[in-house]
Protein backbone atom coordinates (compact mmCIF):
# COMPACT_ATOMS: atom_id res chain seq x y z
CA UNK A 1 0.00 0.00 0.00
CA UNK A 2 2.65 2.22 1.20
CA UNK A 3 4.38 2.00 -2.39
CA UNK A 4 0.80 2.08 -4.43
CA UNK A 5 0.35 5.27 -2.24
CA UNK A 6 3.61 6.77 -3.21
CA UNK A 7 2.86 6.23 -7.26
CA UNK A 8 -0.23 7.84 -6.54
CA UNK A 9 1.20 10.72 -5.18
CA UNK A 10 3.51 10.86 -8.11
CA UNK A 11 1.40 10.40 -10.12
CA UNK A 12 -1.47 13.48 -9.02
CA UNK A 13 1.87 15.61 -8.46
CA UNK A 14 2.61 15.16 -12.18
CA UNK A 15 -0.48 15.94 -13.17
CA UNK A 16 -1.03 19.04 -11.22
CA UNK A 17 2.30 20.46 -12.83
CA UNK A 18 1.05 19.87 -16.73
CA UNK A 19 -2.39 21.76 -15.88
CA UNK A 20 -0.37 24.43 -14.01
CA UNK A 21 1.75 24.65 -17.12
CA UNK A 22 -0.81 24.62 -19.72
CA UNK A 23 -2.96 27.23 -17.57
CA UNK A 24 0.10 29.34 -17.29
CA UNK A 25 0.60 28.87 -21.52
CA UNK A 26 -3.03 29.48 -21.91
CA UNK A 27 -2.46 32.65 -19.92
CA UNK A 28 0.80 33.67 -22.25
CA UNK A 29 -1.87 33.32 -25.05
CA UNK A 30 -4.38 35.29 -23.61
CA UNK A 31 -2.13 38.15 -23.42
CA UNK A 32 -0.36 37.78 -26.68
CA UNK A 33 -3.74 38.13 -28.18
CA UNK A 34 -5.39 41.12 -26.31
CA UNK A 35 -7.33 38.81 -24.33
CA UNK A 36 -8.23 40.16 -20.77
CA UNK A 37 -7.67 37.57 -18.00
CA UNK A 38 -9.09 38.16 -14.17
CA UNK A 39 -5.81 36.78 -11.67
CA UNK A 40 -2.73 36.30 -13.93
CA UNK A 41 -0.94 33.64 -12.10
CA UNK A 42 1.95 34.98 -10.39
CA UNK A 43 4.75 33.24 -12.23
CA UNK A 44 3.39 34.78 -15.33
CA UNK A 45 3.79 38.62 -13.57
CA UNK A 46 7.13 37.87 -12.64
CA UNK A 47 8.00 36.60 -16.35
CA UNK A 48 6.74 40.23 -17.57
CA UNK A 49 9.28 42.91 -16.86
CA UNK A 50 7.16 45.43 -14.40
CA UNK A 51 7.99 48.61 -16.67
CA UNK A 52 10.12 49.61 -19.69
CA UNK A 53 13.45 50.67 -18.93
CA UNK A 54 13.25 54.54 -17.59
CA UNK A 55 14.40 56.29 -20.38
CA UNK A 56 12.29 59.21 -20.40
CA UNK A 57 13.36 60.45 -16.62
CA UNK A 58 16.65 59.59 -17.34
CA UNK A 59 16.65 61.34 -20.94
CA UNK A 60 15.07 64.45 -18.55
CA UNK A 61 17.88 64.55 -16.15
CA UNK A 62 20.48 64.54 -19.00
CA UNK A 63 18.38 66.95 -20.97
CA UNK A 64 18.30 69.62 -17.90
CA UNK A 65 22.22 69.13 -17.37
CA UNK A 66 22.65 69.69 -21.11
CA UNK A 67 20.59 72.94 -20.68
CA UNK A 68 22.95 74.07 -17.59
CA UNK A 69 26.23 73.30 -20.08
CA UNK A 70 24.61 75.31 -22.75
CA UNK A 71 24.99 78.73 -20.57
CA UNK A 72 28.52 79.57 -21.96
CA UNK A 73 27.11 79.04 -25.40
CA UNK A 74 24.07 81.23 -24.49
CA UNK A 75 26.20 83.96 -23.20
CA UNK A 76 28.53 83.80 -26.46
CA UNK A 77 25.42 83.88 -28.62
CA UNK A 78 23.92 86.60 -27.08
CA UNK A 79 27.01 88.66 -27.33
CA UNK A 80 27.14 87.80 -31.19
CA UNK A 81 23.74 89.47 -31.29
CA UNK A 82 24.49 91.95 -29.63
CA UNK A 83 27.50 93.69 -31.33
CA UNK A 84 25.55 93.11 -35.22
CA UNK A 85 26.77 90.78 -38.01
CA UNK A 86 29.09 93.41 -39.64
CA UNK A 87 31.39 93.47 -36.87
CA UNK A 88 30.86 89.56 -36.27
CA UNK A 89 32.29 89.23 -39.81
CA UNK A 90 35.13 91.50 -38.86
CA UNK A 91 36.52 89.63 -35.60
CA UNK A 92 35.83 85.92 -37.17
CA UNK A 93 36.96 86.33 -40.78
CA UNK A 94 40.32 87.97 -40.10
CA UNK A 95 44.39 86.81 -40.71
CA UNK A 96 44.83 86.25 -37.06
CA UNK A 97 41.89 83.98 -36.81
CA UNK A 98 43.62 81.96 -39.45
CA UNK A 99 46.77 81.39 -37.90
CA UNK A 100 45.13 80.51 -34.68
CA UNK A 101 43.16 78.00 -36.81
CA UNK A 102 46.04 76.99 -38.42
CA UNK A 103 48.24 76.37 -34.70
CA UNK A 104 45.40 74.81 -33.28
CA UNK A 105 45.09 71.84 -36.31
CA UNK A 106 48.62 71.43 -36.84
CA UNK A 107 48.76 71.05 -32.76
CA UNK A 108 45.72 68.38 -32.83
CA UNK A 109 47.13 66.73 -35.68
CA UNK A 110 50.58 65.95 -34.64
CA UNK A 111 50.02 65.33 -30.53
CA UNK A 112 46.79 63.12 -30.78
CA UNK A 113 48.48 60.49 -33.25
CA UNK A 114 51.73 60.39 -31.63
CA UNK A 115 50.05 60.31 -28.20
CA UNK A 116 47.66 56.82 -29.76
CA UNK A 117 50.90 55.82 -30.65
CA UNK A 118 52.70 55.82 -27.53
CA UNK A 119 50.05 54.91 -25.38
CA UNK A 120 48.89 52.14 -26.91
CA UNK A 121 52.55 50.63 -27.46
CA UNK A 122 53.21 51.13 -24.09
CA UNK A 123 50.05 49.41 -22.43
CA UNK A 124 50.80 46.07 -25.04
CA UNK A 125 54.17 46.14 -23.39
CA UNK A 126 52.93 46.49 -19.68
CA UNK A 127 49.93 44.31 -19.99
CA UNK A 128 50.82 41.64 -22.19
CA UNK A 129 54.10 41.02 -23.03
CA UNK A 130 57.11 39.43 -20.55
CA UNK A 131 58.70 42.95 -19.83
CA UNK A 132 60.30 42.99 -16.29
CA UNK A 133 59.32 44.93 -13.96
CA UNK A 134 55.76 45.39 -15.56
CA UNK A 135 53.69 46.60 -12.64
CA UNK A 136 56.69 49.26 -11.91
CA UNK A 137 56.26 50.28 -15.18
CA UNK A 138 52.52 50.46 -15.37
CA UNK A 139 52.57 52.77 -12.54
CA UNK A 140 55.31 55.15 -13.95
CA UNK A 141 53.22 55.49 -17.34
CA UNK A 142 50.36 57.16 -15.06
CA UNK A 143 51.98 58.96 -12.72
CA UNK A 144 52.49 61.96 -15.09
CA UNK A 145 49.15 62.74 -14.59
CA UNK A 146 49.94 63.94 -10.87
CA UNK A 147 52.23 66.85 -12.77
CA UNK A 148 49.98 69.20 -13.86
CA UNK A 149 50.49 70.18 -17.86
CA UNK A 150 51.79 73.98 -16.67
CA UNK A 151 54.36 72.46 -14.59
CA UNK A 152 55.37 70.38 -17.11
CA UNK A 153 56.26 73.56 -18.97
CA UNK A 154 57.48 75.20 -16.26
CA UNK A 155 60.04 72.67 -15.91
CA UNK A 156 61.44 72.58 -19.31
CA UNK A 157 61.67 76.26 -19.92
CA UNK A 158 63.43 76.43 -16.64
CA UNK A 159 65.86 73.51 -18.32
CA UNK A 160 66.05 74.93 -21.51
CA UNK A 161 64.91 78.81 -21.63
CA UNK A 162 64.71 78.76 -25.91
CA UNK A 163 61.50 76.11 -25.96
CA UNK A 164 59.05 77.87 -27.75
CA UNK A 165 56.66 77.07 -31.17
CA UNK A 166 54.75 74.03 -32.59
CA UNK A 167 57.40 71.59 -31.92
CA UNK A 168 58.23 72.71 -28.06
CA UNK A 169 54.08 72.15 -27.71
CA UNK A 170 53.36 69.08 -29.04
CA UNK A 171 56.25 67.47 -27.11
CA UNK A 172 55.33 69.25 -23.33
CA UNK A 173 51.50 67.88 -24.96
CA UNK A 174 52.83 64.33 -25.81
CA UNK A 175 54.13 63.71 -22.15
CA UNK A 176 51.79 65.61 -19.99
CA UNK A 177 48.62 64.16 -22.07
CA UNK A 178 49.68 60.40 -22.84
CA UNK A 179 48.24 58.80 -19.35
CA UNK A 180 44.94 60.00 -20.52
CA UNK A 181 44.96 57.09 -23.19
CA UNK A 182 47.09 54.86 -21.52
CA UNK A 183 44.98 54.35 -18.63
CA UNK A 184 41.94 53.46 -20.71
CA UNK A 185 43.56 51.33 -23.00
CA UNK A 186 45.18 49.37 -20.45
CA UNK A 187 41.94 48.84 -18.89
CA UNK A 188 40.73 47.36 -21.90
CA UNK A 189 43.71 45.01 -22.65
CA UNK A 190 43.07 43.20 -19.18
CA UNK A 191 39.47 42.72 -19.81
CA UNK A 192 39.90 41.03 -23.45
CA UNK A 193 38.95 37.47 -24.18
CA UNK A 194 42.08 36.17 -24.49
CA UNK A 195 40.01 32.93 -26.61
CA UNK A 196 39.25 35.75 -29.39
CA UNK A 197 43.02 36.37 -29.87
CA UNK A 198 43.55 32.29 -29.77
CA UNK A 199 41.06 31.85 -32.34
CA UNK A 200 42.33 33.89 -34.38
CA UNK A 201 45.42 32.84 -34.00
CA UNK A 202 44.82 29.10 -34.35
CA UNK A 203 43.22 30.44 -38.33
CA UNK A 204 46.73 31.02 -39.17
CA UNK A 205 46.94 34.60 -38.52
CA UNK A 206 50.63 35.96 -37.33
CA UNK A 207 50.87 37.67 -34.11
CA UNK A 208 51.17 40.88 -36.04
CA UNK A 209 47.78 40.36 -37.64
CA UNK A 210 46.07 39.13 -34.21
CA UNK A 211 46.68 42.02 -33.24
CA UNK A 212 45.78 44.66 -35.80
CA UNK A 213 42.78 42.68 -36.84
CA UNK A 214 41.50 41.11 -33.38
CA UNK A 215 42.59 43.43 -30.51
CA UNK A 216 43.34 46.82 -31.51
CA UNK A 217 39.38 47.45 -33.34
CA UNK A 218 38.49 46.11 -29.21
CA UNK A 219 40.29 49.14 -28.38
CA UNK A 220 38.36 51.31 -30.16
CA UNK A 221 36.20 52.59 -27.60
CA UNK A 222 38.83 53.63 -25.46
CA UNK A 223 40.98 54.73 -27.64
CA UNK A 224 38.08 57.50 -29.21
CA UNK A 225 37.45 58.38 -25.29
CA UNK A 226 40.98 58.65 -24.40
CA UNK A 227 41.38 60.79 -27.76
CA UNK A 228 38.64 63.26 -27.47
CA UNK A 229 39.78 64.07 -23.83
CA UNK A 230 42.77 64.97 -25.10
CA UNK A 231 41.73 66.87 -27.94
CA UNK A 232 39.51 68.88 -25.68
CA UNK A 233 42.49 69.71 -23.44
CA UNK A 234 44.66 70.77 -26.63
CA UNK A 235 42.02 73.23 -27.26
CA UNK A 236 41.24 74.61 -23.86
CA UNK A 237 44.71 74.38 -22.37
CA UNK A 238 46.62 77.98 -21.48
CA UNK A 239 49.01 77.75 -19.06
CA UNK A 240 51.21 75.21 -20.95
CA UNK A 241 51.21 77.23 -24.13
CA UNK A 242 51.71 80.93 -22.45
CA UNK A 243 55.23 79.12 -21.35
CA UNK A 244 56.21 78.45 -24.39
CA UNK A 245 55.02 81.17 -26.41
CA UNK A 246 52.67 79.18 -28.80
CA UNK A 247 49.56 80.77 -29.64
CA UNK A 248 46.63 79.15 -29.49
CA UNK A 249 42.30 80.05 -29.67
CA UNK A 250 42.93 79.80 -25.30
CA UNK A 251 46.05 82.28 -24.84
CA UNK A 252 44.11 84.84 -27.11
CA UNK A 253 41.19 84.63 -25.38
CA UNK A 254 42.91 85.26 -22.65
CA UNK A 255 44.87 87.88 -23.92
CA UNK A 256 41.95 89.78 -25.35
CA UNK A 257 40.28 89.79 -22.05
CA UNK A 258 43.12 90.55 -20.04
CA UNK A 259 43.64 93.77 -22.27
CA UNK A 260 39.70 94.45 -22.60
CA UNK A 261 37.82 92.83 -20.48
CA UNK A 262 34.56 91.38 -21.61
CA UNK A 263 36.05 92.69 -25.05
CA UNK A 264 33.73 91.27 -28.34
CA UNK A 265 36.79 90.10 -30.03
CA UNK A 266 37.50 87.51 -27.05
CA UNK A 267 33.94 86.59 -26.99
CA UNK A 268 34.11 85.97 -30.99
CA UNK A 269 37.13 83.82 -30.42
CA UNK A 270 35.23 81.48 -28.26
CA UNK A 271 32.70 81.11 -31.18
CA UNK A 272 35.26 79.64 -32.95
CA UNK A 273 36.40 77.41 -29.89
CA UNK A 274 33.04 75.83 -29.42
CA UNK A 275 32.85 75.31 -33.43
CA UNK A 276 36.34 73.59 -33.76
CA UNK A 277 34.50 71.38 -30.40
CA UNK A 278 31.68 70.52 -31.91
CA UNK A 279 33.79 69.22 -35.05
CA UNK A 280 35.93 67.05 -32.49
CA UNK A 281 32.28 65.53 -31.24
CA UNK A 282 31.37 64.57 -34.47
CA UNK A 283 34.36 62.92 -35.51
CA UNK A 284 34.82 60.98 -32.46
CA UNK A 285 31.38 59.75 -32.93
CA UNK A 286 32.09 58.83 -36.22
CA UNK A 287 35.04 56.82 -35.41
CA UNK A 288 33.11 55.19 -32.32
CA UNK A 289 30.41 53.76 -34.38
CA UNK A 290 27.66 52.00 -32.16
CA UNK A 291 28.93 48.65 -31.68
CA UNK A 292 28.89 46.73 -27.90
CA UNK A 293 31.89 45.93 -26.21
CA UNK A 294 29.97 43.99 -23.66
CA UNK A 295 29.09 40.46 -23.00
CA UNK A 296 27.13 38.18 -20.15
CA UNK A 297 29.83 36.26 -18.39
CA UNK A 298 33.18 37.53 -18.03
CA UNK A 299 34.68 35.62 -20.64
CA UNK A 300 37.64 33.59 -20.47
CA UNK A 301 38.47 32.56 -16.59
CA UNK A 302 42.41 32.62 -17.75
CA UNK A 303 44.42 35.50 -17.65
CA UNK A 304 45.94 36.33 -21.47
CA UNK A 305 49.00 34.61 -22.05
CA UNK A 306 52.21 37.36 -22.17
CA UNK A 307 54.38 37.21 -24.94
CA UNK A 308 57.92 36.59 -24.73
CA UNK A 309 60.18 39.64 -26.09
CA UNK A 310 63.32 37.70 -26.30
CA UNK A 311 66.04 40.05 -27.46
CA UNK A 312 63.13 42.50 -27.86
CA UNK A 313 63.65 42.84 -24.38
CA UNK A 314 65.89 45.63 -23.81
CA UNK A 315 64.67 47.98 -26.55
CA UNK A 316 61.00 47.45 -24.80
CA UNK A 317 62.63 48.41 -21.48
CA UNK A 318 64.49 52.01 -23.07
CA UNK A 319 60.96 52.96 -24.03
CA UNK A 320 58.92 53.37 -20.22
CA UNK A 321 62.26 54.50 -19.20
CA UNK A 322 62.46 57.14 -21.43
CA UNK A 323 59.25 58.08 -20.41
CA UNK A 324 59.67 57.96 -17.12
CA UNK A 325 63.02 59.84 -17.24
CA UNK A 326 60.80 63.34 -19.64
CA UNK A 327 57.45 62.65 -17.86
CA UNK A 328 58.97 62.83 -13.98
CA UNK A 329 62.73 62.52 -13.94
CA UNK A 330 63.03 66.66 -15.84
CA UNK A 331 59.99 68.01 -13.90
CA UNK A 332 61.15 66.46 -10.08
CA UNK A 333 64.96 67.60 -10.87
CA UNK A 334 63.95 71.03 -11.57
CA UNK A 335 61.35 71.45 -8.80
CA UNK A 336 64.00 69.65 -6.53
CA UNK A 337 66.88 72.68 -7.69
CA UNK A 338 64.18 75.51 -7.19
CA UNK A 339 64.00 73.74 -3.65
CA UNK A 340 67.14 73.83 -2.99
CA UNK A 341 68.01 77.19 -4.02
CA UNK A 342 65.22 78.75 -2.07
CA UNK A 343 65.93 76.50 1.23
CA UNK A 344 63.46 77.05 4.50
CA UNK A 345 62.22 80.86 4.05
CA UNK A 346 60.15 80.07 1.36
CA UNK A 347 57.56 77.65 2.99
CA UNK A 348 55.10 79.71 4.19
CA UNK A 349 51.78 78.82 5.97
CA UNK A 350 49.96 80.08 2.99
CA UNK A 351 51.56 76.98 1.32
CA UNK A 352 49.23 74.77 3.85
CA UNK A 353 45.97 77.27 3.52
CA UNK A 354 46.09 77.06 0.04
CA UNK A 355 46.73 73.44 0.31
CA UNK A 356 43.66 72.62 2.35
CA UNK A 357 41.26 74.73 -0.21
CA UNK A 358 42.32 73.19 -3.19
CA UNK A 359 42.06 69.81 -1.57
CA UNK A 360 38.36 70.39 -0.51
CA UNK A 361 37.22 71.97 -3.72
CA UNK A 362 38.42 69.32 -5.80
CA UNK A 363 37.09 66.63 -4.01
CA UNK A 364 33.49 68.45 -3.83
CA UNK A 365 33.78 69.32 -7.77
CA UNK A 366 34.93 65.72 -8.47
CA UNK A 367 31.92 64.15 -7.10
CA UNK A 368 29.51 66.84 -8.17
CA UNK A 369 30.84 66.40 -11.70
CA UNK A 370 30.10 62.39 -11.85
CA UNK A 371 26.50 62.84 -10.56
CA UNK A 372 25.71 65.25 -13.80
CA UNK A 373 27.49 63.05 -15.73
CA UNK A 374 25.61 59.50 -14.84
CA UNK A 375 22.80 60.20 -16.66
CA UNK A 376 23.93 60.81 -20.08
CA UNK A 377 26.56 58.38 -19.75
CA UNK A 378 23.78 55.43 -18.76
CA UNK A 379 22.02 56.88 -21.71
CA UNK A 380 25.16 56.81 -24.15
CA UNK A 381 25.84 53.24 -24.10
CA UNK A 382 22.09 52.37 -23.39
CA UNK A 383 19.65 54.23 -25.62
CA UNK A 384 21.84 55.82 -28.42
CA UNK A 385 20.17 57.68 -30.54
CA UNK A 386 20.14 61.24 -32.23
CA UNK A 387 18.56 63.38 -29.81
CA UNK A 388 21.10 61.63 -27.35
CA UNK A 389 24.31 62.26 -29.46
CA UNK A 390 22.93 65.77 -29.32
CA UNK A 391 22.84 66.35 -25.52
CA UNK A 392 25.99 64.35 -25.35
CA UNK A 393 27.88 66.98 -27.09
CA UNK A 394 26.30 69.41 -25.52
CA UNK A 395 28.11 67.58 -22.13
CA UNK A 396 31.45 67.19 -23.68
CA UNK A 397 31.70 70.74 -26.08
CA UNK A 398 31.72 72.97 -22.27
CA UNK A 399 35.28 71.11 -21.50
CA UNK A 400 37.15 72.34 -24.81
CA UNK A 401 35.90 76.05 -23.86
CA UNK A 402 38.72 77.91 -21.51
CA UNK A 403 38.10 78.36 -17.73
CA UNK A 404 37.72 82.67 -18.61
CA UNK A 405 35.20 81.91 -20.95
CA UNK A 406 32.90 80.13 -18.41
CA UNK A 407 34.15 81.93 -15.85
CA UNK A 408 32.58 85.75 -17.64
CA UNK A 409 29.65 83.83 -18.54
CA UNK A 410 29.09 82.36 -14.86
CA UNK A 411 30.06 86.40 -13.95
CA UNK A 412 27.40 88.19 -16.14
CA UNK A 413 24.38 86.10 -14.83
CA UNK A 414 25.46 86.54 -11.35
CA UNK A 415 26.07 90.36 -11.78
CA UNK A 416 23.30 90.57 -13.00
CA UNK A 417 20.32 87.87 -11.90
CA UNK A 418 21.57 87.10 -8.78
CA UNK A 419 24.01 88.62 -7.33
CA UNK A 420 24.45 87.12 -3.64
CA UNK A 421 26.19 84.06 -5.98
CA UNK A 422 28.64 86.30 -7.35
CA UNK A 423 32.73 85.20 -5.83
CA UNK A 424 30.79 82.38 -3.83
CA UNK A 425 31.85 79.02 -3.23
CA UNK A 426 28.86 77.82 -5.57
CA UNK A 427 29.44 79.70 -8.35
CA UNK A 428 32.91 78.32 -8.30
CA UNK A 429 31.83 74.84 -8.03
CA UNK A 430 29.13 75.62 -11.11
CA UNK A 431 31.99 76.06 -13.22
CA UNK A 432 34.08 73.02 -12.43
CA UNK A 433 31.10 71.02 -12.91
CA UNK A 434 30.77 72.44 -16.30
CA UNK A 435 34.42 72.81 -17.48
CA UNK A 436 35.02 68.64 -15.89
CA UNK A 437 31.66 66.95 -17.87
CA UNK A 438 34.13 65.29 -20.14
CA UNK A 439 36.30 63.94 -17.75
CA UNK A 440 33.72 62.11 -15.65
CA UNK A 441 31.97 61.11 -18.87
CA UNK A 442 34.63 59.64 -20.12
CA UNK A 443 35.22 56.86 -17.30
CA UNK A 444 31.60 56.28 -16.55
CA UNK A 445 30.90 55.58 -20.05
CA UNK A 446 33.39 53.03 -20.32
CA UNK A 447 32.07 51.18 -17.23
CA UNK A 448 28.42 51.64 -18.27
CA UNK A 449 29.17 50.03 -21.36
CA UNK A 450 31.35 46.89 -19.88
CA UNK A 451 28.25 46.07 -17.69
CA UNK A 452 25.94 43.92 -19.57
CA UNK A 453 22.48 45.09 -20.16
CA UNK A 454 20.79 41.90 -19.88
CA UNK A 455 21.58 42.17 -16.04
CA UNK A 456 19.17 44.89 -15.79
CA UNK A 457 16.45 42.88 -17.58
CA UNK A 458 16.98 40.38 -15.58
CA UNK A 459 16.58 42.19 -12.41
CA UNK A 460 13.60 43.74 -14.13
CA UNK A 461 12.40 40.04 -14.58
CA UNK A 462 12.81 39.25 -10.99
CA UNK A 463 10.31 42.10 -9.80
CA UNK A 464 13.22 45.04 -9.14
CA UNK A 465 11.82 48.46 -10.71
CA UNK A 466 13.64 50.04 -13.65
CA UNK A 467 15.36 52.61 -11.94
CA UNK A 468 16.33 49.51 -8.92
CA UNK A 469 17.91 47.81 -11.34
CA UNK A 470 20.07 50.57 -12.73
CA UNK A 471 20.98 51.39 -9.52
CA UNK A 472 21.44 48.16 -8.24
CA UNK A 473 22.90 46.52 -11.18
CA UNK A 474 24.83 48.77 -13.65
CA UNK A 475 25.87 51.44 -11.12
CA UNK A 476 27.17 48.85 -8.63
CA UNK A 477 29.33 47.45 -11.64
CA UNK A 478 30.27 50.65 -12.71
CA UNK A 479 31.57 52.12 -9.33
CA UNK A 480 34.83 51.54 -10.28
CA UNK A 481 34.61 53.63 -13.25
CA UNK A 482 32.79 56.38 -10.68
CA UNK A 483 35.82 56.57 -8.53
CA UNK A 484 38.34 57.06 -11.58
CA UNK A 485 35.58 59.58 -13.02
CA UNK A 486 35.69 61.36 -9.52
CA UNK A 487 39.66 61.12 -9.23
CA UNK A 488 40.13 62.42 -12.96
CA UNK A 489 38.24 65.35 -12.20
CA UNK A 490 39.66 65.77 -8.66
CA UNK A 491 43.02 66.33 -10.84
CA UNK A 492 41.35 68.49 -13.22
CA UNK A 493 40.48 70.84 -10.51
CA UNK A 494 43.53 70.85 -8.52
CA UNK A 495 45.67 72.33 -11.86
CA UNK A 496 42.36 74.96 -12.99
CA UNK A 497 43.58 78.20 -13.13
CA UNK A 498 41.56 80.58 -15.54
CA UNK A 499 38.45 79.99 -14.17
CA UNK A 500 39.79 79.74 -10.06
CA UNK A 501 41.41 83.22 -10.40
CA UNK A 502 38.21 84.69 -11.46
CA UNK A 503 35.12 83.10 -9.53
CA UNK A 504 37.04 82.34 -6.00
CA UNK A 505 36.08 84.28 -3.47
CA UNK A 506 38.27 86.89 -1.74
CA UNK A 507 41.08 85.67 0.36
CA UNK A 508 40.80 81.83 -1.07
CA UNK A 509 43.73 80.78 -3.09
CA UNK A 510 44.62 77.86 -4.55
CA UNK A 511 47.88 76.52 -5.15
CA UNK A 512 47.78 76.48 -9.27
CA UNK A 513 46.75 80.35 -8.68
CA UNK A 514 49.27 80.66 -6.12
CA UNK A 515 52.26 79.19 -8.71
CA UNK A 516 50.72 81.39 -11.37
CA UNK A 517 50.64 84.14 -9.56
CA UNK A 518 54.48 84.04 -8.47
CA UNK A 519 55.38 82.50 -12.12
CA UNK A 520 54.16 85.63 -13.54
CA UNK A 521 56.35 87.32 -11.54
CA UNK A 522 59.40 85.33 -13.09
CA UNK A 523 59.64 84.17 -9.08
CA UNK A 524 60.39 80.49 -9.84
CA UNK A 525 62.20 79.88 -6.69
CA UNK A 526 59.07 81.20 -4.61
CA UNK A 527 56.85 78.93 -6.83
CA UNK A 528 58.25 75.99 -6.69
CA UNK A 529 56.72 74.81 -2.93
CA UNK A 530 53.14 75.60 -4.68
CA UNK A 531 54.13 73.17 -7.95
CA UNK A 532 55.50 70.26 -5.27
CA UNK A 533 52.67 70.34 -3.02
CA UNK A 534 50.52 70.28 -6.29
CA UNK A 535 52.09 66.98 -6.87
CA UNK A 536 51.84 66.08 -3.47
CA UNK A 537 47.86 66.47 -3.51
CA UNK A 538 47.90 64.94 -7.46
CA UNK A 539 49.64 61.47 -6.33
CA UNK A 540 46.98 59.58 -4.35
CA UNK A 541 44.49 60.58 -6.76
CA UNK A 542 46.61 59.04 -10.03
CA UNK A 543 46.94 56.04 -7.44
CA UNK A 544 43.19 55.58 -7.02
CA UNK A 545 42.80 55.98 -10.87
CA UNK A 546 45.54 53.13 -11.24
CA UNK A 547 43.97 50.85 -8.89
CA UNK A 548 40.91 51.54 -10.25
CA UNK A 549 41.55 50.53 -13.14
CA UNK A 550 42.99 47.19 -11.90
CA UNK A 551 39.38 46.48 -10.53
CA UNK A 552 37.65 47.20 -13.40
CA UNK A 553 39.37 44.35 -15.14
CA UNK A 554 38.66 42.07 -12.32
CA UNK A 555 42.38 42.45 -10.70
Amino acid sequence: MTISGNRFSKAVAFLFRRVKASALLQDNRSLVAGNEVPVAPKAARMLLPRRRMPHSSVVLLATVIAVFSLVPLGFIGWITYDVGSETVKTLVFRPRVGELLINTVLLESFTIPLSIALAVTLAWLTERTDIPFARLWAWLAIAPLAVPAFVHSYAWVSLIPGMRGLQSGVFVSVIAYYPFLYLPVAAALRRLDPAIEDAAASLGLDPWRVFFRTVLPQLRFAVCGGSLLIALHLLSEYGLFVMIRFDTFATAIVDQFQSSYNSPASNMLGGVLVACCLFLLGLEVLLRGNERYARVGSGSPRPADRRHLGWFVIPAILLPLALAVLTLGVPLMTLGRWLYLGGTEIWRVEIGSAFLQTMALALAGGVLATIAAAPMAWLSVRAPGRFQRVLEACHYYVGSLPGVVVALALVTITVRLVLPLYQTFATLLVAYVMLFLPRAMVGLRASIAQAPVELERAAMGLGRTPGQAVRQITMRLAAPGAAASIALTALGITNELTATLMLAPNGVDTLATKFWSLTSEIDYVSAAPYAFMMVVLSLPLTLTLYKQSKRTAGQ
